[in-house]
């Protein structure tokens, strides 16, 4: 839509976190009549309030549930659910809504960047993050936006090149008409589905990244639609990308003609060569992906499928992936003590992330527990018993873990830590030290969400390397290294 066309237009925009504040300011500056409304009614957003207020925004706080009179648009915040009271009165009255990334989209201005889309049940950031430094290493002015950092429809106003965007599920749910360039979906497993209320409809957002109909020619699509990138070794993401017209797999496995894979030591390109049949370009190696795990593996063909879409030369792959620093609660390296390494991957929150970090190391002592948010952990147990040493539980589920060890691993040593206080992370990390031998790994893979004892996952792993560098034998605290930078 032009500019003019929002003139007057009588738009409520639902949240005033960071993708709604933006939502609004760009609308405002449009010309149209917008109202901010939030549950939430504190200093912070008030604070807010006053910067919208300013630029002739009208905000309502203290009440997210009722739709303002004479509302023609509701452009909502990706939390939202649709059987909220607001969206659900904006659908019974047949007004459109949508979210910020659809706003988004529907604003970009003639010759706008690209879009490289992300999403999947784990490690959509990594992967955003990788893609981008390629990109630079390609010489590109290149974004990372979406579910990350700048918020999208700020970004697509800018002068870029291309823009790597990072799609969640409740993004995905509130879009109708992206058409990314090409669009990743690196894995799918069951989350968020207290959210959309079953698997398939969780399924059913992710497949919209591959466009309308699946590779639908939008305008910012290829002439033949999005190019799909999904993953070889994932029956779902595979299965979403069979109606693209176009499609490209990453497995990490032998590549096939049209796909990218492992060849020995090699990231290798079947795909996006001039003949895929009797070619392969030399990518990177697997000494190149950091932190090494095989899911990260993944994440690196997937980011380099997207950027080779792009146009981007194989070397810049390399470079990018050596470029490329890994966010901290990632994987992340804290320290070897006694020949015993210290993981922290608080980010794995839900038992498909689990999995993957605990499929990276031979002999464990698992740190797990936290908010299981419905989900089962039988399978995740069941396929990982065989690497455990020990397990100490902490956190409001711990009994479920507890539970599915008692049937899986009946023999594993469990350590039960009750404590909830702020010293519990040092009797955890503790007790994981007395059960690790030389040559284990103490992993932080908790599997639950971490807000039944801390602020959020980086608040966990944050306690978790605090503990570890008062342990025995750490040494100084500056001879570790500093929770940034995972080896």
């Amino acid at each position: 839509m032009t500019s003019g066309e929002w003139a007057g237009r009588r738009v409520c925009v639902a949240g005033a976190g960071v993708s709604g504040r933006a939502a609004a300011r760009v609308l405002a500056e449009r010309g149209a009549r917008v109202t901010l409304v939030e549950g939430r009614d504190g200093p912070e957003q008030r604070a807010h309030a006053a910067e919208l207020e300013a630029r002739g925004v009208t905000v309502r706080l203290g009440d997210g549930e009722t739709l303002p009179e004479g509302t023609n648009l509701v452009v909502i915040s990706p939390g939202w659910r649709p059987d909220a009271p607001l969206p659900a009165a904006a659908a019974a009255a047949g007004i459109e809504t949508y979210g910020e990334v659809e706003l988004a989209w529907r604003l970009r201005p003639a010759g706008a960047a690209p879009w490289l889309a992300i999403t999947g049940t784990d490690g959509k950031t990594t992967v955003v993050r990788m893609l981008a430094s390629i990109l630079a290493a390609a010489g590109h002015d290149a974004l990372a936006v979406g579910n990350v950092g700048t918020p999208i429809v700020e970004a697509v106003l800018e002068k870029h090149d291309v823009l790597a965007v990072e799609l969640s599920s409740y993004q995905l749910y509130w879009s109708s008409s992206l058409a990314p360039l090409a669009a990743a979906v690196l894995n799918v497993a069951p989350d968020h589905l207290d959210w959309h209320g079953s698997m398939d409809a969780y399924i059913a957002a992710k497949a919209k990244i591959f466009g309308p109909g699946a590779g639908g020619t939008g305008d910012g699509a290829g002439p033949e639609g999005t190019l799909a990138v999904y993953n070889a070794d994932d029956p779902v993401s595979a299965g979403l990308a069979e109606a693209a017209r176009r499609r490209v797999g990453f497995t990490l496995g032998m590549p096939r003609p049209g796909t990218l894979g492992v060849v020995e030591d090699l990231l290798v390109d079947r795909a996006l060569v001039g003949d895929p049949e009797r070619e392969a370009a030399e990518l990177a190696g697997l000494h190149d992906v950091r932190p090494f795990a095989p899911h990260n593996v993944a994440n690196a063909l997937a980011a380099a499928a997207l950027a080779r879409a792009y146009g981007v030369p194989p070397e810049a792959v390399r470079e990018g992936l050596r470029a490329f620093v890994p966010d901290p609660h990632r994987i992340q390296h804290v320290a070897e003590i006694g020949g015993v390494t210290y993981i922290n991957d608080s980010k794995a929150t839900q038992p498909h992330a689990a999995a993957a970090s605990l499929a990276a190391y031979e002999s464990i002592v698992w740190i797990a527990g936290g908010l299981l948010k419905g989900l089962e952990v039988d399978e995740l147990v069941r396929s990982c018993a065989g690497r455990l040493r020990g397990v100490v539980l902490l956190g409001r589920d711990r009994a479920r873990i507890a539970e599915a060890l008692a049937r899986h691993a009946p023999d594993i040593p469990v350590v039960d830590v009750a404590d909830t206080d702020t010293g519990a992370m040092d009797r955890v990390v503790n007790e994981a030290a007395a059960l690790a031998e030389p040559g284990d790994t103490v992993l932080l893979a908790p599997v639950g969400a971490s807000f039944d004892m801390f602020a959020n996952y980086p608040a966990r792993g944050d306690a978790f390397i605090a503990a570890v560098r008062r342990l025995p034998g750490a040494g100084p605290a500056g001879a570790l290294p500093d929770g940034g930078g995972p080896r």
